[in-house]
């Protein structure tokens, strides 16, 4: 089976009609119809059924062009792969990155690749984890650093990175004035607390507070670090975010929230089932590396 052929049958199990199949392959009727009359010979079975004006793919041709798809999809990324080994890896990277610690983690990535490659660029969107996550569904971006958790029936994912979880709120506030660097989640109890509008951070508070047998006092959820420093600086309330959220400020200080398990965890995410273009397939591959050289030196 050539790969032409594939693409005539493609086409074809994609418009089931010859007329409209040879249109849009810019090439007549009848010699379309012969191609895929061998193709049924050669493969000694019925690829369509044919119909006054429309055909309809019998099941062994359900599985050619499923098969097809795939080769047809494998020779194009088979062939863009070989050409960027010789003209040098190019093209434009979008990816998002979550508030917090995530641009630092990703510079590292980004300085790197492009020592490698300098012909690559980066396209980079910043924004909450529920945002980066629907510019992956709309394809917007490609690849992303969240937190934890996500759907990884819907995504590839990989850790990246942590960060401990953080208590920021105005220095005038008794617990500003507590010894040592940490406090607790039992000393939170009864605190009016900013917290970030995602669900399942909302759901991880709660159960830190559930081991104290206690329920948090939510009075403001929100997307920006900014704005929910701006209000712990007000005294509105504490504000619970990753440590790198702090931002110096002589009215704000931050304290960090002890005990097991209070922490963010970074992952890279793109999505299953979606072709990537070779340069981030092969940003992919980097990345991997460098994370797993960084996490066997750290051992």
């Amino acid at each position: 089976m050539e790969l032409r052929t594939l693409r005539y049958f493609v086409t074809v199990a994609e418009e089931l009609n010859i007329t409209k199949a040879a249109e849009k392959l810019h090439m007549s009727q009848p010699p379309l119809s012969s191609q895929i009359k061998n193709l049924e010979t050669e493969l000694d079975t019925l690829l369509f059924i044919r119909g006054k004006r429309h055909l309809k793919l019998t099941e062994s041709g359900q599985l050619l062009y499923r098969r097809a798809k795939d080769i047809l999809s494998l020779a194009e990324r088979t062939k863009a792969e070989v050409l960027a080994m010789r003209e040098g890896m190019h093209g434009t990277i979008s990816i998002g990155l979550v508030e917090g610690m995530a641009p630092d983690i990703a510079a590292e990535w980004f300085a790197g690749f492009r020592q490698q490659h300098p012909n690559v660029r980066f396209r980079i969107l910043d924004g909450s984890t529920d945002d980066l996550l629907e510019k992956l569904r709309s394809g917007i971006i490609s690849l992303a650093v969240i937190t934890s958790p996500c759907d990884h029936s819907l995504l590839h994912s990989f850790h990246v990175g942590e960060e401990k979880m953080a208590a920021l709120m105005s220095k005038d506030h008794p617990l500003a004035n507590v010894a040592g660097r940490k406090v607790r989640v039992a000393d939170l109890v009864g605190e009016n607390l900013i917290v970030p509008s995602r669900r399942a951070v909302i759901e991880t508070i709660y159960k830190w507070f559930r081991e104290v047998n206690a329920e948090p006092r939510i009075v403001c959820e929100m997307d920006s670090y900014l704005d929910a420093a701006a209000l712990a600086g007000r005294q509105v309330g504490i504000s619970i975010y990753p440590r790198t959220a702090y931002i110096p400020n002589d009215s704000l200080v931050f304290r960090e929230i002890a005990g097991r398990g209070k922490m963010m965890e970074y992952l890279f995410v793109w999505r299953k089932g979606h072709t990537l273009p070779v340069v981030e397939e092969n940003f992919i591959d980097f990345v991997k590396t460098l994370v797993s050289t960084e996490k066997e030196q750290n051992k």
